[in-house]
């Protein structure tokens, strides 16, 4: 989405005023929706003070007002006039992530790691319906669900996330584009002032007057999917011969019309060693980003546990992309939390707990310098100075933090890779009051806690910035909290499960069509 400071500078600013009761009271009371004039009244009082908004209520109007001292504490710590702060936030997805960050701190405080007053992203597996058949598919996609949303249903779910100030919508499967009502869909939540964003196998857009009509209704990014430099590779994995090339001819496309482009590959010994090749492939074609998947065993990746590479092998490939990215155009991510551990090692070196954090104190006292990269999987802030301190608070795994899932019948999970299970469920989208379990979901807090981590994460010196993928852990251990074990660090959880997997586990289909694995009991 460009320039991502957005988080790390609001966190920065408001982290001054988050211990006032007075102030988070104050926030908190502003973070709610104003009927008259149909919005936010945090957002409403951003546009009134940029300028992109002339009139509003009384009480938008106050809240204008008991907005102004932040704000201009704000242009102080950013270094910034006044006239450049309005411009910056007359950009309607920076006044969103803004008022989000500033919501998240009237209810929250500035917890440890961050939480914001609503998710920033949310993936919505639209449809199960696929025209792939895709070796790993989280989602065990192929024909729709008798239980999916109806159209009109799907169209009051994307305006609750738009009430609730959700940033980013990106539309998933299964494969959305298949959905006959999908455009209706991108335009909705394109009016609703979210960042509308596409997972897609990239078939449909090898049309370019298809993806045409998509960038038209509203979409902005298009991740789409390639297993491999290797077209055979890449066909194997999607189950459909001559894939690679539709594939690979709907990326250029997106490029060629000014979408943001991140090409995604999930991690597997079938392909890691295609890795390195892939990115530059990747570079030459025009994306923005390259996304890394970690491989998790859920939906038909439950039947490939042994496509699950070592920790050993997973800390080569992780460390050859972050000495990769420094010497490429692309910027590569990956949803492998241990990718920041990684990146921190590599540039500071393997410092204690306390080395750690002085040398933090030592670059924040010297005003500025040079800045780190520090990488999470949804963006690659660059911190310097005092910035760099924010790193333990928007880093690591984002499940039911930074994101969450929504299933094709309106279910809500912390993240995609988690198995359709009652006791990963925080709730439906429709049935529930998502700003309520948002705000108070025991489950969603306990994943949010890197503090409840049972060992080795829990006492990692990096579990703030990583704390190892919660979906991993859950679907190998059935505990949340567990540690994961594709962790270098937890490599002995690894080896005992390497030696357990074929003998004490087992794949089941539920009645939803879901493979799940289950340890024998």
């Amino acid at each position: 989405m460009g320039e991502s400071a957005t988080t790390t500078d609001a966190v920065q600013v408001f982290k001054l005023v988050a211990d006032n009761p007075i102030m988070r009271r104050t926030l908190s009371a502003l973070s709610k929706r104003c009927s008259r004039d149909e919005g936010n009244r945090l957002e409403i009082a951003l546009e009134l003070y940029t300028g992109v908004r002339s009139e509003a209520c009384f009480r938008c109007r106050v809240a204008k007002k008991l907005l102004m001292p932040v704000l201009k504490a704000a242009t102080k710590a950013f270094g910034v006039t006044e006239e450049r702060l309005k411009e910056k936030f007359k950009d309607p997805y920076w006044r969103r992530g803004l008022v989000n960050v500033i919501k998240g701190i009237g209810w929250f405080g500035v917890t440890h790691p961050y939480v914001p007053g609503a998710p920033f992203q949310i993936v919505w597996n639209i449809t199960r319906a696929c025209n792939m058949r895709c070796v790993h598919c989280y989602e065990n996609a192929g024909a729709p669900g008798e239980d999916e949303l109806s159209t009109e249903e799907i169209l009051r779910g994307i305006d609750i996330l738009g009430d609730a100030g959700v940033l980013i919508l990106a539309f998933s499967g299964g494969e959305p584009t298949v959905h006959p009502d999908i455009l209706k869909f991108v335009k909705r939540a394109s009016e609703r002032g979210m960042y509308v964003a596409m997972a897609t196998n990239g078939l449909v857009f090898s049309s370019r007057e298809r993806l045409k009509e998509y960038k038209q209704a509203g979409l902005q990014f298009a991740q789409i999917s390639l297993d491999g430099v290797n077209p055979k590779t890449h066909d194997e994995f999607r189950g459909v011969p001559g894939a690679f090339e539709k594939t690979v001819e709907g990326i250029k496309n997106c490029v060629a019309e000014g979408l943001f482009v991140e090409i995604a590959t999930t991690l597997t010994r079938q392909n890691y060693k295609e890795i390195p090749a892939l990115i530059e492939f990747s570079d030459k074609l025009g994306a923005d980003w390259f996304m890394l998947y970690n491989f998790v065993p859920t939906g038909r990746g439950a039947e490939m546990v042994e496509a699950d590479l070592s920790p050993e092998e997973r800390e080569e490939i992780l460390t050859l992309c972050w000495n990769k990215m420094k010497t490429m155009r692309i910027d590569v991510l990956s949803t492998a939390p241990y990718f920041a551990r990684i990146a921190q090692q590599t540039e500071l070196g393997d410092l204690s707990q306390d080395e750690l954090l002085a040398r933090m104190a030592q670059q924040a006292g010297g005003g500025g310098g040079d800045s780190d990269v520090v990488p999470t999987h949804f963006y690659n802030p660059k911190l310097s100075g005092q910035l760099r301190r924010l790193a333990d608070f928007i880093g690591g795994c984002g499940c039911g933090r930074f994101y969450l899932s929504v299933e094709p019948n309106g279910d809500l999970y912390p993240c995609v890779f988690f198995p359709h299970e009652e006791q990963v469920k925080v709730g439906n989208l429709l049935e529930d009051d998502f700003e309520e379990l948002w705000r108070n979901s025991e489950f969603l807090w306990k994943v949010r806690d890197k503090d409840r981590l049972a060992d080795y994460c829990g006492s990692c010196r990096f579990r703030y910035t990583c704390g190892g993928c919660r979906a991993r852990a859950y679907n190998y251990y059935k505990d949340v909290l567990a540690p994961d074990p594709g962790c270098i660090l937890n490599r002995e959880y690894w080896v005992k499960l390497k030696e357990s997997v074929k003998t004490e586990y087992t794949v089941q289909e539920t009645c939803q069509g879901d493979l799940i694995l289950y340890r024998k009991t």
